[in-house]
């Protein structure tokens, strides 16, 4: 890549690339229970159904019907059974009850060993944010690297520069940080 105009530019790519590790780390914490029924739980699960391993979105509507309820309302009647026993084997602990082409899904109370559990998952997840992050950094001073080797910025430039993706990494691993408190937070209320 040559040199670009300013650090402008090199900045905005960076920043879209931190932010898509920060969309991607709200898409994997929406898929963790907390206390209250949110239709992002069932997000993962995948339905076997016309000879395919299909997402449940796909063959089925999810909707929150109470606070410790979802209720699953499947698009073909034949799919009804296929989509009860992916969430049951799904590994969230569910116990799915079909009610024809509707199935209800209550939310058992959260166990305090299930939402450490919980809560080390999503330390996890923000870990591999984190890691994501300083990927997108070290390719950026790579960048910078590669352009004052080839004298197409100075010495003092590329440190400056350097200087501005260390910044923008502190921000959006500060920001990681924060998503992680609140998500714990969220786990742990009772």
């Amino acid at each position: 890549m040559a040199a670009p105009a300013d650090l402008n530019t090199l900045k905005q790519d960076l920043t879209r690339r931190m932010d898509g590790a920060l969309e991607s780390l709200k898409k994997e914490f929406s898929g963790l229970r907390t206390g209250r029924a949110s239709p992002a739980l069932l997000e993962p699960i995948r339905v076997e159904v016309y000879g395919a391993n299909q997402p449940l979105n796909q063959v089925a509507n999810v909707s929150v019907s109470g606070p410790s309820m979802l209720s699953v309302q499947v698009w073909d009647r034949g799919a009804a059974k296929a989509v009860e026993v992916a969430i049951r084997d799904s590994g969230l602990g569910l116990n799915p009850q079909a009610e024809g082409q509707v199935i209800r899904v209550p939310l058992p109370p959260l166990t305090q060993e299930r939402r450490n559990e919980l809560a080390k998952q999503a330390a996890k997840y923000a870990e591999a944010a984190k890691v994501a992050v300083r990927g997108v950094r070290r390719d950026g001073n790579e960048q910078i690297k590669g352009w004052e080797k080839k004298s197409e910025i100075g010495k003092d430039e590329a440190a400056k520069w350097s200087d501005e993706v260390q910044k923008l990494t502190d921000q959006t691993i500060k920001k990681v940080d924060e998503l992680l408190a609140e998500k714990e937070k969220d786990i742990k209320a009772v």
